[in-house]
């Protein structure tokens, strides 16, 4: 089997030896860039599992190595930054980042989480994968293309985006809490405070719907318990 490979682009670079450590014992292929051009660089040019991204880089900053990866590449994007406040949280998931850890981490976390993201990513987006087609209040999924459609108009969905309306829509009519949601669609055990990635990911869905021109979102907030998919 071939192994991972992972960018790591983390100008401490004490942190980044100690996340290429980890990642390595557990079979996984890891390198280093230090400069936030240079890793955008590499980022888009080579072919990486996932990409590992600090926020407070020389040249540019981790968000905009997120845009501008997104714009290109569909691969899971991991942010690792010290920046705590929801603010930032708010506007690396916004961007693009499938997921967002905080420093200092535990080495065994981040590896399950990257385990997790790959895994997950292989699963549904793995070649011989049969097409199927949903379709539910004037949205359309190809599953196989993995393309979305809002009233005839495709949009580009992001990895976890997707993941989460296939989940909705094949599981509609049913209240979800952010905790089950997070289990289901990022494929791991509720960790504390992650439970905001689904609050930021429903958000970004509902943004599309919007630009859909859906006169109402499918996606509906059942306070206090969670989130419907009204078929």
């Amino acid at each position: 089997m071939v192994p991972s490979r992972i960018l790591i682009i983390e100008d401490d670079v004490s942190i980044a030896e100690l996340q290429r450590d980890y990642l390595e014992i557990h079979q996984m292929v890891a390198e280093i860039e230090t400069d936030g051009l240079a890793g955008v660089n590499r980022a888009l040019n080579e072919p990486y599992d996932l990409i590992v991204i600090d926020l407070m880089l020389p040249s540019i900053d981790g968000f905009e190595i997120c845009r501008r990866i997104r714009e290109k590449k569909n691969i899971p994007l991991m942010i690792v930054s010290a920046k705590k406040e929801d603010i930032d949280k708010i506007r690396g998931l916004g961007l693009g980042a499938d997921d967002y850890m905080t420093k200092p981490f535990s080495p065994s976390e981040l590896v399950a989480r990257v385990q997790a993201h790959i895994k997950r990513f292989k699963l549904l987006t793995g070649i011989g994968q049969s097409q199927e087609i949903i379709e539910k209040k004037n949205v359309l999924i190809d599953k196989g293309a993995r393309k979305v459609f809002i009233l005839g108009q495709e949009f580009i969905f992001p990895t976890k985006e997707f993941d989460l309306l296939v989940f909705f829509m094949e599981h509609p009519d049913r209240v979800w809490t952010k905790e089950q949601l997070f289990r289901q669609v990022w494929y791991m055990d509720d960790l504390d405070g992650d439970v905001f990635t689904v609050v930021v990911h429903v958000g970004r869905i509902r943004e599309k719907f919007k630009k859909g021109k859906l006169s109402e979102s499918p996606i509906e907030t059942i306070w206090g318990s969670g989130y419907r998919f009204n078929s």
